[in-house]
């Protein structure tokens, strides 16, 4: 239950978060509900305020006028003989209290507390549902200490034959009656009737509270529609736009500002399509250039190139001058055979022309070849490489000779920027993927450094002699080798402590890459593994 509960949380929160029109309606009803109930509660308040003080002013006025017209009855009873009969006056008081007030309050006419003398001339007289509990003693405290002409008054609860609770209010006065002594009259009366009225002004505030909710959330979302809607429409025209989809538009209605928005839009993604294709064909036109230029060159690139094999072949019968002059012609000519090779792979690349070769592979196979082609520039920098392999899933489908040409492009650059420090290479696998990591320590590069070095033509350090004779496009070329292949070519690096190349590859084609089974840069190796290209 409660991972369900979780769930759910999560559900709304997504649809919160990704919903513009969900937000704006939930706090259009959230607020209005607020204010609902807030202007509810302030009308119910005061509704209920003024019906209860019209109905105690009413009751007050009623009971001044009930204990009036009893003291005229004893009064009466007194003027009319010397011994007068209390206790038909008392029915007759009573008689003439029933008919002052409006409504059937239940009486009472007790005989005040306190007074001296025997046995009452005049018995107490109530109605039959008339409980002493009704008037309490703060009541009757207040009625004794009160005036003669004075009403006290207390609110109480009534319990009804059912067991029902209803308000009440219960008025005390004074009764003088000669021969007899003082009286204390009490009428309590019902206040279902203005419960009633206010419970029916609060369930119309209610409904009508609930209704204008309801009319508001519904104004609410029509609205929203109006406007997020085309907002919606914008966003996934956006979104075709940035897939390519560059003939997308929006459509333009009316003269709002929604249709100016929408024209601007329109106009934007036209610039957008214009500039587009004229990037596009400039660089159809540079890719073009490229190739051809690259494949024009191949053909005086040979005559060169034979032509400096027979000079460099001839040397040593050559003045040390022009012996050393045939030997930079042979250097360069090789070097510039490279260089075309890369453009040529870079324009390859350019076009999307490149075809995979795959075939399941050994990974710790090649890293141990291509350590293997690089042994003597290895022994020539008297640099020692170690080879870290501590087994698993080292299989993959790859295209063999490009990711050997990756492996020979790290560690080239290693071995020419490692100082003669020894070079960890870590291969290490999972079920999903495998990863490469070449690190020397050498001289290392700085941030700015490591962002760029994989610019086609950049070097760190253009004045560095470099054994291997790079053209500047070999990181370049082993990037888009890694990116064929749907894998990652990654660099970590800082002044003084050298430098980690990581490639990661998915173990099967199309598999898409969620980690890398080494860390960047790995931990270093507890002994000296594999050796492969130590000096000796």
């Amino acid at each position: 239950m409660r991972f369900d509960a979780r769930r759910r949380l999560g559900e709304l929160a997504r649809v919160w978060r990704r919903s513009l029109r969900v937000r704006v309606i939930a706090v259009t009803l959230i607020l209005s509900a607020v204010a609902s109930v807030a202007i509810g509660l302030y009308i119910s308040v005061s509704v209920r305020g003024n019906l209860y003080d019209q109905r105690r002013t009413q009751i007050l006025a009623e009971a001044g006028r009930a204990t009036a017209a009893a003291r005229s009855v004893f009064e009466q009873a007194e003027a009319s003989g010397d011994s007068p009969d209390l206790d038909n006056a008392g029915d007759r008081a009573v008689d003439a209290i029933l008919s002052r007030v409006s409504s059937h309050p239940l009486l009472a006419l007790q005989r005040a507390p306190g007074q001296a003398g025997g046995i009452p001339a005049l018995e107490d007289l109530q109605t039959p549902d008339f409980r002493d509990t009704m008037a309490t003693s703060a009541l009757r405290d207040a009625v004794r200490s009160g005036g003669i002409d004075e009403v006290s008054w207390q609110s109480i609860a009534l319990v009804k034959a059912n067991g029902a609770r209803a308000p009440g209010i219960v008025t005390g006065s004074v009764i003088d009656i000669a021969n007899a002594g003082r009286y204390q009259l009490f009428l309590v009366y019902d206040l279902s009737d203005v419960q009633s009225t206010l419970d029916f002004v609060q369930g119309t505030l209610a409904l009508g509270g609930v209704a204008l909710v309801i009319l508001i959330g519904a104004v609410a979302y029509v609205i929203v529609r109006l406007v997020v809607g085309p907002v919606r429409e914008a966003a996934e025209t956006s979104e075709k736009l940035a897939a390519g989809q560059l003939e997308q538009r929006l459509p333009e209605r009316g003269d709002d500002e929604l249709a100016t928005l929408a024209r601007s839009f329109n106009r934007m993604a036209d610039s957008l399509q214009s500039q587009i294709s004229q990037l596009a064909d400039l660089s159809r036109l540079q890719q073009r250039f490229v190739s051809d230029v690259s494949h024009e060159l191949r053909t005086p690139l040979t005559t060169i190139r034979l032509a400096g094999d027979v000079l460099y072949d001839r040397r040593d019968e050559f003045p040390p001058a022009t012996r050393r002059t045939a030997e930079l012609l042979h250097a360069q000519t090789q070097r510039f055979e490279v260089l075309l090779g890369d453009l040529l792979e870079m324009s390859r690349y350019d076009a999307g022309a490149v075809q995979l070769d795959l075939e399941p592979t050994n990974l710790v196979r090649l890293v141990e070849d291509a350590v293997e082609s690089l042994r003597p520039l290895a022994l020539e920098k008297e640099t020692e490489v170690r080879v870290t392999a501590p087994g698993g899933y080292f299989e993959a489908e790859v295209d063999a000779r490009r990711i050997r040409r990756i492996l020979q492009n790290l560690l080239g650059n290693a071995i020419d920027h490692g100082e003669g420090r020894p070079i960890d290479v870590h291969v290490d696998s999972d079920a999903q993927a495998v990863a490469i990591a070449v690190r020397d320590h050498g001289i290392g590069m700085t941030p700015t450094d490591a962002q760029r070095v994989f610019d086609r033509f950049w070097r760190a350090d253009p004045s560095r002699q470099r054994t291997t004779g790079g053209t500047g496009l070999g990181l370049a070329i082993a990037q888009e080798d890694a990116a064929v292949h749907g894998g990652r070519l990654e660099v970590w690096s800082s002044p003084g402590e050298g430098s980690c190349f990581r490639l990661t590859l998915p173990r099967r084609r199309g598999e898409v890459l969620r980690g890398s089974p080494l860390e960047l840069p790995p931990p270093e190796p507890q002994d000296a593994a594999a050796p492969l290209g130590a000096a000796s």
